[in-house]
Formats: C-alpha cells, structure tokens, sequence
C-alpha cells in the first residue's frame, strides 16, 4: 500500500499551497475576521484555476478534492470549500457564487459565513432541501469561533430526489472532518515548534519525555483521523465510513484542543498568539458536526443496518 501523493496529487497540493500563499494565512485571516467577512477574492482565484471542478475531473476526483479542501483549511482560507469542491459536486448541483451553507439536523441555526450566504442544503431526516437566502435578512450572531456566525433566512426552496439527504451528510461529514485535519494538523506543527524553541531548566521544552508522549499520542489521533477521511472520500463516502471519520475526528479535536493550549502554556492563551486561529475554528467543526454523539450514532445506525 502505497501512503505517498501520486504525482498528480503532489501537483496539485504544490499548486494549491502557491496560491494560498499568497492569498490565505494568519494575516488574511485576522484581516478578514476583524470585518466578520468571507473571502470572495480567494473563492474567485479558487474557481479561475480549476480547484473547484476537482470532484468531477478526468485528472483528480473526490479524494484530491477532499486534499484540497484539507490545505485550503490549514491555510484558514476563509471560503466554503465543503459544500463547492465536495457536496454540491456530489448532489449534481451548480455552484453558485459566494458561501454556501448547510444545516445537517432540521432547521439551520446560527451557521459560518451565514449572514453572505446565497444558498442553503438542509438535510431534514430523509428530506433534502436547497434554498436560495437573502443575506439581507440574516440575523448576524456573536462568534468567538473564528468564524463569523448568522442565522438564515431562506426566500424559497426546492426539494432534491429522495436518497440525497444521506448523500448530503455523507459527505458534508468527509468535508467537515477534512478542515478539521488541516487545522489540527497546523496547530500540532506549530505545538511542536514552540517545544523545540522553548527552553526550561536550561532544556528543550521538547526534550522532556512527558511532553513526547502527549506529543505522540496527538500525532497518532491526526493520522488516524487523516487516513479515515481518506478513505471515506476514496471510496465515495459510504454512510459508516464517513460516521466513524467524523466521530474519531471530533475526539481528536478535543484532545488536541486542550493539550496544545496546556502545553504552550499562557502564550497559547492569547489572540497575539497564532494558535487560536486554527483551534478555535475547531469549535466551529465540533457544533457543525454534532459534536462527537452524532456521528458515533450514525455510525452505529450504519453498522446495524449493513448487519440486518
């Protein structure tokens, strides 16, 4: 088995890291995120060069989609990569500018980017809904998330075929459990870094076993969050596969959360800090998602209906 990009894998994520370079980051990020804003810029660069088209191209598909959805995360690209590169493209459906949303549970309540939002997928039990929303009627709503939060007020909708609900939580669940991998990922190097830096007792902070271990354990929990993303997204987003990467990402997002705040101590805990961008969008993945509950449900539900 082969764990290494393919060549056009490693093409595509260089290509992808060169424009995000220039158009994403710590600094876009705080920039954008003082005027509570969404990134039209970066969304339109995105479009030009081909990365939304990913899912359906000859020359990639639904896993080097899912890749870039991941980096476009790490790199706090402030678009809504989930919905552009990978749900809609699943569901057969056009991709309208600017953010789209998705509410997984019945009726939306406060959802990233809400209140830019041209278009909403509801997933209401076996019902799928696309509404078109006026962002006028937005109710903007405080956020402490990274994120900047709005409930929606849809102005019309259609129904979708009846199976496509699970098609949209299926995969919306892969996308979500992509971002939350590049940002965890992102907040573990950066961890990593300040122990290497760090210095206590004349030493390393990195140099103390203790700090190894949970160093370690950190890793073990991304990687395997990372592969079962992959896998899902590889294989088409099967409702079990994309339960259990969703569900063992939410406990790696919580883990991870608490152990790199503590192991940076107070400079962690401050906005000066970069650290808070990427963990507290996290928060953002763990409501988006259900929490950790959902998923481990919905995996269940999977597994027993596969069984019976």
């Amino acid at each position: 088995m082969d764990f290494d990009p393919s060549p056009t894998q490693r093409a595509l994520l260089d290509a992808l890291g060169t424009l995000l370079s220039r158009s994403a980051g710590t600094d876009r990020s705080r920039e954008l995120a003082e005027r509570g804003a969404y990134d039209h810029v970066l969304e339109a660069v995105l479009r030009r060069d081909g990365f939304l088209d990913l899912f359906a191209s000859e020359d990639a598909g639904p896993l080097e989609a899912t890749l870039a959805v991941e980096l476009i995360a790490a790199e706090l690209g402030a678009v809504t990569p989930v919905p552009h590169l990978l749900v809609l493209p699943a569901l057969g459906l056009e991709q309208p500018a600017g953010p789209v949303v998705a509410s997984l549970d019945g009726p939306a309540g406060p959802v990233r980017y809400g209140a830019e939002a041209t278009q909403l997928l509801l997933a209401d039990g076996d019902r799928c809904v696309v509404a078109e929303l006026d962002p006028a009627a937005a109710e903007p709503v405080p956020s402490a998330y990274g994120y900047p939060l709005a409930r929606v007020v849809p102005a019309w909708h259609r129904e979708l075929a009846a199976g496509t609900a699970g098609t949209l939580v299926n995969w919306w669940r892969v996308g979500a459990s992509a971002e939350a991998v590049g940002m965890m990922r992102r907040a573990l190097d950066l961890t990593v870094a300040y122990t290497k830096d760090r210095t206590v007792f004349r030493r390393s902070l990195g140099s103390f076993q203790a700090l190894q271990h949970r160093l370690a354990e950190l890793s073990v929990l991304v990687e395997g969050a990372r592969w079962l993303v992959y896998e899902a997204a590889f294989n088409g987003a099967p409702a079990e596969a994309s339960a259990v990467a969703a569900a063992h990402t939410m406990t790696a997002l919580g883990r991870l959360t608490r152990e790199t705040h503590q192991i940076m101590g107070a400079i962690g805990l401050t906005t000066e800090h970069d650290l808070h961008l990427w963990t507290l969008r996290l928060q953002a993945q763990r409501a988006e998602l259900g929490g950790g509950q959902g998923p481990r449900r919905a995996a269940a539900d999977a597994r027993w209906a596969a069984a019976s």
